[in-house]
């Protein structure tokens, strides 16, 4: 047996708890309650049936509130991306007294956790007469802590591009804002891609603001409406919350796919300069 036969049989044996939820999902969606909770266990449906997709959106309005979750992520992921790019250009290239100090205190806002400021900003959307609204989902999220590590990941890509292509923008005529937009943002192109990736799934994924702020189906997002697929006792409907599951799990393993190389090219280069 060759090393590299060995190598992706170990590979797809490590593979396997990873693979193997996603697989129980999608196949217990297709199952009835009582094949799901039967043991042992099957790994394929006796009698594979839909549905549960169908009481999927006739229990909620669910194709709206897919929806939702969709256009906040996109527009999560473009303002963080305006907000991140040129601060990570202006702190990896334009040097300043306090700098270093600045760029410091930015991060010290990862380490505060999103539940103690939850009941402030309420307070502030509140007063501002935006609850039951989709912009504390936007506003938070772009002017919070994943625009800082996007800020992050950014600066660190941006001081390992040399030195000399600013000097040549610079002998051609540039300034700082057409260098960064002309030179700068296209070499990026790996960074972009990894904060995309984070930043979307970050935002597809958020669970605590949306029933903070939310109150009408119609306005839920994704994970607020997976734990609304229940019995008129309150019990879940396992394969009704699983078909839902394996509908909002397609978004993120379909960016994923696509973008995996950039995602991966981008954290490389994060920790490259301090």
């Amino acid at each position: 047996m060759s090393r590299k036969t060995l190598l992706y049989g170990v590979l797809c044996v490590l593979c396997v708890p990873f693979v193997f939820p996603t697989w129980w999902m999608v196949t217990s969606s297709l199952k009835p309650v009582s094949e799901i909770l039967a043991f042992p266990p099957s790994l394929l449906p006796a009698r594979p049936m839909l549905d549960a997709y169908r009481q999927v959106f006739e229990l909620q309005p669910f194709a709206t509130q897919y929806w939702n979750s969709l256009y906040i992520a996109a527009v999560v992921t473009l303002g963080t991306l305006a907000v991140s790019a040129p601060a990570g250009y202006a702190f990896a290239r334009l040097r300043f007294r306090g700098s270093n100090a600045l760029f410091l205190m930015i991060l010290v806002g990862l380490l505060i956790p999103s539940e103690v400021t939850i009941v402030p900003l309420f307070r502030i959307f509140h007063t501002a007469g935006l609850t039951d609204t989709h912009w504390p989902l936007i506003l938070v999220p772009v002017l919070g802590a994943p625009s800082v590590l996007a800020t992050f990941i950014m600066r660190q890509f941006f001081l390992t591009l040399p030195k000399e292509l600013d000097e040549a923008a610079a002998v051609d005529g540039l300034g700082r804002a057409a260098a960064f937009w002309r030179i700068g943002l296209p070499l990026a192109r790996p960074a972009v891609g990894a904060v995309s990736i984070f930043t979307f799934l970050h935002s597809w994924n958020l669970f605590l603001e949306p029933i903070v702020f939310l109150s009408t189906p119609e306005r839920f997002t994704l994970p607020q409406a997976l734990t609304q697929f229940v019995d008129a006792y309150g019990g879940p409907m396992w394969n009704v919350q699983l078909a839902a599951a394996s509908l909002t799990a397609l978004p993120v393993l379909v960016v994923f796919v696509l973008a995996q190389k950039q995602f991966v090219e981008g954290l490389a280069h994060t920790g490259l300069k301090g």
